[in-house]
């Protein structure tokens, strides 16, 4: 028997379990590590927000849709690090999620020698509003972002009414509460990466959300791209993620570029 061992051999890949604790509770997230992984290697790492759908404490329903099936399918087209937290029920991915996404982030990063040039950010639906907000308030960390079927601040007849959480938001945000709300929080981004995706027959999330966020990027000098798809409803993620240019479009930005 051989007296030591190749340290790349030892090294788990695929999804993983891992688990943040902030403020006493624990929040169960899962990583996605590439079969070539190598940890003498610094690797871009990706961070993915799901939609209201996937939303719990399972610790794993969250890489059931949008990248993690797009993974699942072709393994090959992602030769990153992909962090996948899990929000609580009823809640958004601000505040205390907002947090344990950061830090599932952060200690990805640093398990897994995450290159700090290399981290990009997306999601969908409610993880795409999660992608606005995280970005604006994270400016300087992501080197693109992905948001897709994204909003800002939605109300239709199915929202339940959250006086703390559009309070807490407004607090932090308060250009979100003026008529002029997407050009004035578009200014959060500066000169950020975006690549903006949504259906143009969604009924869940009307496409005039990412329009608006494209003209207003655009308005800034923003280096942005928008991509709607003619008839596809809100789970427009399927096609957005199995876009061929999707993840090298990613891969080719750096923070400094």
């Amino acid at each position: 028997m051989a007296s030591g061992t190749d340290p790349a051999m030892a090294v788990e890949t695929g999804f993983l379990d891992r688990s943040v604790t902030i403020d006493g509770v624990s929040y169960r997230y899962q990583v996605y590590v590439p079969v070539d992984y190598r940890p003498d290697k610094s690797w871009p790492v990706a961070l993915f927000l799901h939609g209201s759908g996937e939303r719990g404490d399972d610790g794993s329903k969250q890489t059931q849709v949008g990248i993690g099936s797009a993974i699942r399918a072709d393994r090959a087209r992602f030769p990153m690090i992909v962090v996948m937290p899990q929000a609580r029920a009823d809640t958004h991915w601000t505040g205390a999620m907002a947090v344990q996404a950061m830090r599932a982030l952060d200690q990805s990063m640093a398990e897994f020698n995450g290159d700090p040039q290399r981290v990009y950010l997306t999601g969908m639906s409610r993880g795409g509003q999660g992608v606005w907000l995280l970005a604006a308030a994270n400016p300087g960390r992501f080197a693109a972002i992905a948001p897709i079927c994204a909003y800002l601040r939605l109300k239709t007849e199915a929202d339940i009414p959250e006086p703390a959480y559009d309070q807490a938001l407004l607090a932090q945000f308060p250009e979100l509460a003026g008529a002029a709300d997407v050009a004035v929080f578009a200014r959060r981004f500066g000169k950020t990466p975006a690549w903006i995706f949504h259906g143009s027959a969604d009924d869940i999330v009307s496409p005039g959300y990412s329009r608006r966020m494209y003209q207003a990027l655009r308005a800034n000098g923003g280096d942005v791209r928008y991509t709607e798809y003619e008839g596809v409803n809100h789970g427009s993620w399927d096609r957005a993620y199995a876009e061929p240019e999707l993840v090298p479009w990613l891969l080719s930005h750096r923070l400094g570029d």
